[in-house]
């Protein structure tokens, strides 16, 4: 059963959705729903790992980082 939802959102907001819906072409109420079904669901999220992600996936893993102090370091010694 769908039930109809009225929204109170800023004109620039809905004119800027509505033209991301056209272009993808799907319906502002399709995008919606996608969007709430998305960040109500309980699982992973539904997205696949790219190549390029899954091949840097663990690189820095034995890079001998100690972890954030390492980075303030370097971070202090670049800009200090």
């Amino acid at each position: 059963m769908q039930t109809k939802l009225t929204l109170r959102l800023d004109d620039r907001l809905i004119a800027r959705a509505k033209d991301h819906a056209r272009d993808t072409g799907k319906s502002l109420s399709q995008i919606v729903a996608e969007y709430f079904s998305a960040i109500t669901s309980r699982g992973q999220p539904d997205c696949t790992q790219t190549p390029t992600v899954a091949g840097l996936r663990g690189v820095l893993k034995d890079a001998g980082l100690a972890g954030l102090s390492d980075y303030h370091a370097h971070l202090e010694d670049k800009h200090l």
